[in-house]
Protein backbone atom coordinates (compact mmCIF):
# COMPACT_ATOMS: atom_id res chain seq x y z
CA UNK A 1 0.00 0.00 0.00
CA UNK A 2 1.48 3.25 -1.13
CA UNK A 3 0.47 6.23 1.07
CA UNK A 4 1.79 9.69 0.55
CA UNK A 5 2.23 12.22 3.28
CA UNK A 6 -1.12 13.99 2.73
CA UNK A 7 -3.14 10.72 2.83
CA UNK A 8 -1.26 9.63 5.97
CA UNK A 9 -2.28 12.84 7.78
CA UNK A 10 -5.89 12.44 6.64
CA UNK A 11 -6.08 8.80 7.83
CA UNK A 12 -4.47 9.52 11.22
CA UNK A 13 -6.67 12.60 11.72
CA UNK A 14 -9.86 10.65 11.00
CA UNK A 15 -8.73 7.80 13.28
CA UNK A 16 -7.89 10.23 16.11
CA UNK A 17 -11.26 11.97 15.72
CA UNK A 18 -13.04 8.58 15.85
CA UNK A 19 -11.20 7.58 19.03
CA UNK A 20 -11.93 11.00 20.57
CA UNK A 21 -15.65 10.74 19.85
CA UNK A 22 -15.94 7.19 21.21
CA UNK A 23 -13.68 8.03 24.14
CA UNK A 24 -15.99 10.88 25.23
CA UNK A 25 -18.95 8.55 25.48
CA UNK A 26 -20.77 9.47 22.28
CA UNK A 27 -22.83 6.66 20.91
CA UNK A 28 -23.83 7.21 17.30
CA UNK A 29 -26.19 4.26 17.14
CA UNK A 30 -29.94 5.01 16.76
CA UNK A 31 -31.79 5.71 20.03
CA UNK A 32 -35.44 5.10 20.92
CA UNK A 33 -37.13 8.07 22.62
CA UNK A 34 -39.62 7.44 25.42
CA UNK A 35 -42.02 10.27 26.28
CA UNK A 36 -43.01 10.65 29.91
CA UNK A 37 -46.73 10.74 30.80
CA UNK A 38 -47.82 14.25 31.78
CA UNK A 39 -49.26 14.50 35.28
CA UNK A 40 -52.00 16.78 33.90
CA UNK A 41 -53.19 14.38 31.19
CA UNK A 42 -56.35 13.26 33.01
CA UNK A 43 -56.78 16.41 35.12
CA UNK A 44 -59.67 18.87 34.95
CA UNK A 45 -58.55 22.23 33.59
CA UNK A 46 -60.08 25.43 35.00
CA UNK A 47 -59.13 29.05 34.34
CA UNK A 48 -58.91 31.51 37.21
CA UNK A 49 -57.45 34.88 38.20
CA UNK A 50 -54.45 35.25 40.51
CA UNK A 51 -55.65 36.68 43.87
CA UNK A 52 -52.43 38.38 44.97
CA UNK A 53 -52.36 41.83 43.39
CA UNK A 54 -54.61 44.03 41.32
CA UNK A 55 -53.03 43.15 37.94
CA UNK A 56 -55.43 40.23 37.41
CA UNK A 57 -53.17 37.70 35.72
CA UNK A 58 -54.86 34.60 34.34
CA UNK A 59 -53.91 31.12 35.49
CA UNK A 60 -54.86 27.57 34.57
CA UNK A 61 -55.52 25.23 37.49
CA UNK A 62 -55.35 21.47 36.95
CA UNK A 63 -57.32 19.47 39.52
CA UNK A 64 -57.59 15.75 40.07
CA UNK A 65 -60.61 13.97 38.61
CA UNK A 66 -60.51 11.35 41.38
CA UNK A 67 -63.15 13.25 43.32
CA UNK A 68 -60.82 14.75 45.92
CA UNK A 69 -60.40 18.02 43.96
CA UNK A 70 -56.70 18.28 44.80
CA UNK A 71 -54.68 20.80 42.82
CA UNK A 72 -52.09 19.06 40.67
CA UNK A 73 -50.60 22.00 38.77
CA UNK A 74 -51.03 25.74 38.30
CA UNK A 75 -49.55 27.61 35.36
CA UNK A 76 -50.01 30.90 33.54
CA UNK A 77 -52.82 31.11 30.99
CA UNK A 78 -51.26 31.76 27.56
CA UNK A 79 -54.63 32.97 26.20
CA UNK A 80 -55.09 35.62 28.91
CA UNK A 81 -54.73 39.19 27.62
CA UNK A 82 -52.88 40.51 30.66
CA UNK A 83 -50.07 38.06 31.37
CA UNK A 84 -50.04 35.89 28.20
CA UNK A 85 -48.94 32.81 30.14
CA UNK A 86 -46.34 34.33 32.45
CA UNK A 87 -46.69 34.58 36.24
CA UNK A 88 -44.66 36.41 38.86
CA UNK A 89 -43.03 34.46 41.69
CA UNK A 90 -46.10 34.79 43.92
CA UNK A 91 -48.45 33.73 41.13
CA UNK A 92 -46.22 30.79 40.27
CA UNK A 93 -46.54 29.61 43.88
CA UNK A 94 -50.37 29.63 43.84
CA UNK A 95 -50.45 25.90 44.60
CA UNK A 96 -49.44 26.72 48.17
CA UNK A 97 -52.83 28.36 48.74
CA UNK A 98 -54.57 24.99 48.58
CA UNK A 99 -51.88 22.36 49.02
CA UNK A 100 -50.34 23.66 52.24
CA UNK A 101 -50.56 21.67 55.47
CA UNK A 102 -49.82 24.85 57.50
CA UNK A 103 -52.75 26.80 56.04
CA UNK A 104 -55.37 27.78 58.61
CA UNK A 105 -58.83 26.79 57.35
CA UNK A 106 -60.91 27.48 60.48
CA UNK A 107 -61.64 30.91 61.96
CA UNK A 108 -59.43 31.79 64.92
CA UNK A 109 -60.35 34.13 67.79
CA UNK A 110 -58.16 35.88 70.32
CA UNK A 111 -60.09 37.44 73.18
CA UNK A 112 -59.10 40.92 74.40
CA UNK A 113 -55.95 40.85 76.58
CA UNK A 114 -55.40 37.17 75.78
CA UNK A 115 -52.24 35.75 74.25
CA UNK A 116 -53.91 32.55 73.01
CA UNK A 117 -55.75 31.98 69.74
CA UNK A 118 -58.56 29.45 69.76
CA UNK A 119 -60.54 27.80 66.98
CA UNK A 120 -64.17 28.85 66.68
CA UNK A 121 -66.97 27.78 64.37
CA UNK A 122 -67.87 29.72 61.23
CA UNK A 123 -71.37 30.35 62.60
CA UNK A 124 -69.97 31.87 65.79
CA UNK A 125 -67.43 34.01 63.91
CA UNK A 126 -69.94 35.39 61.39
CA UNK A 127 -72.53 36.07 64.12
CA UNK A 128 -69.92 37.85 66.26
CA UNK A 129 -68.71 39.97 63.34
CA UNK A 130 -72.30 40.93 62.49
CA UNK A 131 -73.06 41.90 66.09
CA UNK A 132 -69.93 44.05 66.34
CA UNK A 133 -70.51 45.81 63.02
CA UNK A 134 -74.12 46.58 64.00
CA UNK A 135 -73.11 47.81 67.48
CA UNK A 136 -70.40 50.07 66.04
CA UNK A 137 -72.72 51.41 63.32
CA UNK A 138 -75.57 52.08 65.76
CA UNK A 139 -73.28 53.82 68.26
CA UNK A 140 -71.73 56.11 65.63
CA UNK A 141 -74.48 56.57 63.03
CA UNK A 142 -75.04 60.14 61.94
CA UNK A 143 -78.37 60.84 60.23
CA UNK A 144 -77.84 64.62 59.82
CA UNK A 145 -74.70 66.69 59.70
CA UNK A 146 -74.02 69.99 61.52
CA UNK A 147 -75.88 71.96 58.82
CA UNK A 148 -78.99 69.83 59.25
CA UNK A 149 -78.56 68.02 55.93
CA UNK A 150 -79.51 64.33 55.76
CA UNK A 151 -76.28 62.27 55.40
CA UNK A 152 -77.11 58.80 56.87
CA UNK A 153 -73.50 57.76 57.42
CA UNK A 154 -71.03 56.31 59.84
CA UNK A 155 -67.37 57.26 59.98
CA UNK A 156 -66.49 54.65 62.61
CA UNK A 157 -66.15 51.78 60.12
CA UNK A 158 -63.88 51.58 57.08
CA UNK A 159 -63.66 48.98 54.33
CA UNK A 160 -60.78 47.72 52.23
CA UNK A 161 -61.92 45.59 49.27
CA UNK A 162 -60.09 42.81 47.51
CA UNK A 163 -58.34 42.68 44.14
CA UNK A 164 -59.50 39.07 43.80
CA UNK A 165 -63.13 40.11 43.27
CA UNK A 166 -64.59 40.47 39.80
CA UNK A 167 -66.76 43.46 38.78
CA UNK A 168 -70.03 41.85 39.83
CA UNK A 169 -68.71 40.89 43.26
CA UNK A 170 -67.27 44.40 43.71
CA UNK A 171 -70.67 45.91 42.86
CA UNK A 172 -72.42 43.72 45.46
CA UNK A 173 -69.76 44.48 48.07
CA UNK A 174 -69.90 48.22 47.35
CA UNK A 175 -73.71 48.17 47.59
CA UNK A 176 -73.52 46.47 50.99
CA UNK A 177 -70.99 48.98 52.31
CA UNK A 178 -73.06 51.93 51.04
CA UNK A 179 -76.22 50.41 52.56
CA UNK A 180 -74.45 50.29 55.93
CA UNK A 181 -73.64 53.98 55.53
CA UNK A 182 -69.87 53.68 55.20
CA UNK A 183 -67.99 56.69 53.93
CA UNK A 184 -64.45 55.31 53.96
CA UNK A 185 -64.49 52.65 51.26
CA UNK A 186 -61.17 51.78 49.66
CA UNK A 187 -59.81 49.08 47.42
CA UNK A 188 -56.62 47.08 47.77
CA UNK A 189 -55.54 47.96 44.21
CA UNK A 190 -55.38 51.67 45.05
CA UNK A 191 -53.45 51.39 48.33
Amino acid sequence: MKVNRREFIQITGATAAGFAVTGLGFDLSPVKAHAQMLKTKYAKETTTICPYCAVGCGAIVHTSKKGDGRVINIEGDPDHVINRGSLCSKGAALTQLTENSDRITDPMYRAPYSSEWKKVSWDWALTEISKRVKASRDANFESKNAKGQVVNRTTAIASVGSAALDNEECWIYQSLMRALGLVYIEHQARI
